[in-house]
């Protein structure tokens, strides 16, 4: 979207919204969201500076004279300020007769990836009079909602690695077969060079983890830390790629396997449990979408975790239920979680996230399925990256 069609269209969100107008501040890069959002290239920030964007009327740059040139591919009148006692004057000045106004803040720090502006910062904001609300959902819609290109790589990195972990689990079947040596590490090698092969790219991971290194969620195994793949050991493979090229966004999937013939019946079990808390939370995405009806990241939590508590495993699920996907892994936008937060963000149409419970049994194993949620600029509701309804078993 044109710099100057996305400032009249956040007016407009302003208006309908009942905010009257979104103040950004930076010093030094630390609101990397406002940055982004305000389209600002510098490498190098050494002063504060604000863009206040009315809901109505024209924007104001209120910048230091040291840097007068950050915002002037914006429109908007210059207010240049040289002490800290004239910014506070001129903040005041620009802040009268406003009421309600959006800060990247969130109150209590519930959403930490979009609380941006320091304590101090805010308590002179708040000394006008003024109420800041958080531009949480207001971001979302620009910082996270997808393009057409975006989707169509989601959708080819999303084959990638489902073909991918089709490939590790026959590597380990057939060494197992063949009586030959195999490792966490050497598979993790082979992913990494699968998905690479196929002009994508990753951060950190994958992860292959063996036994009771499934129980951990994030344990990952490197060249000198892993362990060796036996028969009978219980497999849990996790791994992310996007498109080697610019704007590309990623997909996150993770599979559970077992080097036997047949899954146990206590893995057979937990795998049903995370099934139908996965399953769950799916179903009450795509019923509020199909109804019209609003749905926020914590709801979709909430329901995976009713589901795994029911069944006496709540301890064992120690972390969200997903995470909003953009071009990072884990994005900006709202995310499927009632635990480490309460992300009260609605979960809009363009974006995409993960839906990924898990049970984690210390010194047994750990049990995570997870595909990718897509839901289209039409709310319809798209799962990615394949579907696993029963263990693989790799023998």
């Amino acid at each position: 979207m044109e710099l100057a069609s996305k400032i009249a269209q956040v007016q407009k969100d302003l208006q309908k919204e009942g905010i009257d107008g979104w103040l950004f501040y930076d010093f030094r890069k630390a609101n990397d969201l406002a940055c982004q959002f305000l389209e600002i290239h510098e490498e190098v920030l050494t002063r504060r500076f604000f863009y206040w964007l009315p809901a109505h009327g024209e924007p104001i740059k209120l910048l230091n004279p040291v840097e007068p040139h950050v915002l002037s591919h914006l429109p908007g009148k210059d207010i240049l300020y040289s002490s800290w006692h004239n910014l506070e004057v001129c903040l005041k000045d620009i802040l009268q007769n406003q009421k309600r106004i959006a800060m990247e803040y969130s109150p209590r720090n519930a959403i930490p990836y979009v609380s941006k502006v320091d304590a101090g910062t805010m308590e002179v904001i708040k000394s006008f009079g003024v109420d800041v609300v958080t531009s949480a959902n207001l971001l979302q819609k620009y910082d996270s909602v997808w393009t057409q290109d975006q989707i169509n790589s989601h959708y080819r990195a999303a084959d990638v690695l489902d073909k991918t972990v089709a490939k590790a689990w026959d590597m380990i079947g057939q060494a197992l077969k063949s009586g030959q040596r195999i490792t966490e590490y050497e598979v993790q090698q082979f992913i990494a060079d699968e998905i690479q092969k196929n002009g994508c790219i990753f951060e950190g991971g994958p992860f292959v983890d063996v036994g009771v290194n499934s129980a951990n969620p994030h344990y990952c195994p490197s060249k000198e830390i892993h362990a060796v793949i036996n028969k009978h050991d219980f497999i849990l493979i996790d791994l992310w790629c996007k498109e080697n090229k610019q704007g590309a966004v990623y997909a996150d999937i993770t599979r559970v396997g077992v080097a036997d013939t047949k899954a146990t019946e206590r893995q057979e079990e937990i795998f049903s449990i995370v099934k139908q808390a996965r399953d769950e939370a799916t179903k009450l995405v795509k019923e509020r979408f199909a109804n019209k009806q609003d749905v926020m990241g914590w709801e979709v939590d909430a329901k995976a975790r009713e589901v795994i508590e029911k069944a006496g495993y709540g301890k064992y699920f120690t972390h969200r239920t997903g995470h909003n996907i953009h071009t990072k892994d884990h994005g900006n936008g709202a995310h499927i979680d009632n635990l480490e937060t309460q992300d009260k963000r609605k979960i809009i149409p363009g974006t995409c996230f993960s839906i990924e419970p898990g049970i984690y049994i210390p010194g047994e194993f750990g049990v995570r399925l997870e595909y990718d949620i897509f839901i289209d600029h039409n709310s319809n509701v798209h799962v990615t990256g394949g579907i696993q309804n029963e263990i693989t078993c790799v023998l």
